[in-house]
C-alpha cells in the first residue's frame, strides 16, 4: 500500500506533446560544425597553429550552403504554389472556345467560320487549305482586306470535301509578290489542358493540340 501511494506522489516526467516541433536539420548541421571546429581549435598543434582565416573560410563556405539550401527550399515551395495555381488555371479553360490557327474538323456539309487576317499592302489575297496529311487541296479568292469568312468545304463543282481535319492560312500578294503567308484564326473549343515537356497544351474537340502562346481570344459557348 506504501508503495502504492509513493508511486502515486513521485514526480512522473513530463511526456513532451506529440506535435513539439522537431530542430531543423540546417541548424543541427550547424551545430556539429561549430563542435568540430571547437575540438579542431583545442587539439591543434600549439607550435603550427591553423591559420585563422582558414577558420573564416570554412565558416563562410558552411553560411553560403545553408544559405543555399534555404533558398532553394523556398524555389521549390513557389514552384510547387505556382503548379497549383497553373492547375487551377488550366481547369478554367476546358469547355471554353479558344482562337487559334489550330486545325479544324469538316463534318462534310457545316460550313466554318474563319478569322482571316492579310498583309496591309496587300491588293489581293487567297484562302490556302491544306489537308491533314499536309497536302494543299484548295485555294479561294479572298478581299484583300481580309476578315471573317465562312468556308463551305466545296470544290469548284460544288462538292463536299472529305471529312476530316484542315488547316487553313492565307496568301498575301502585292502584284505576282508574296508579300507573307499568315495562319488563319478560329474558334474551337476545349476538352483537355495539359502539361507535356514543360509546355502547356490545350486539346481542342477536333483532337488538335495547341500550345497557350497561340491563344489571341476566349469565349465562354454558352454566352
Amino acid at each position: 500500500m506504501i508503495d502504492a501511494i509513493s508511486a502515486l506522489n513521485t514526480p512522473q516526467a513530463a511526456t513532451p506533446p506529440a506535435t513539439a516541433p522537431k530542430t531543423r536539420a540546417l541548424t543541427s548541421d550547424f551545430e556539429t560544425f561549430l563542435k568540430m571546429l571547437t575540438i579542431q581549435l583545442k587539439n591543434q598543434d600549439p607550435l603550427n597553429p591553423v591559420d585563422s582565416s582558414e577558420y573564416a573560410v570554412q565558416l563562410a563556405t558552411f553560411s553560403s550552403v545553408e544559405q543555399q539550401v534555404q533558398t532553394n527550399d523556398l524555389l521549390k515551395s513557389l514552384a510547387a504554389q505556382l503548379g497549383a495555381s497553373g492547375m487551377a488555371q488550366m481547369g478554367a479553360w476546358v469547355g471554353m472556345e479558344a482562337r487559334s490557327p489550330a486545325a479544324r474538323a469538316f463534318d462534310g456539309s457545316t460550313p466554318l467560320t474563319l478569322s482571316t487576317e492579310t498583309a496591309k499592302t496587300a491588293d489581293r489575297a487567297q484562302l490556302v487549305v491544306t489537308s491533314a496529311n499536309g497536302r494543299e487541296v484548295q485555294r479561294l479568292d479572298l478581299p484583300a482586306r481580309g476578315g471573317e469568312v465562312q468556308w463551305a468545304g466545296t470544290d469548284a463543282f460544288g462538292y463536299a470535301l472529305l471529312p476530316g481535319l484542315y488547316s487553313f492560312s492565307v496568301d498575301s500578294f502585292l502584284g505576282d509578290d508574296l508579300l507573307a503567308n499568315t495562319p488563319v484564326q478560329s474558334f474551337s473549343r476545349i476538352v483537355e489542358a495539359r502539361i507535356d515537356g514543360g509546355q502547356t497544351l490545350l486539346v481542342t474537340e477536333e483532337g488538335a493540340a495547341i500550345s497557350t502562346d497561340k491563344v489571341t481570344a476566349m469565349r465562354d459557348p454558352r454566352l
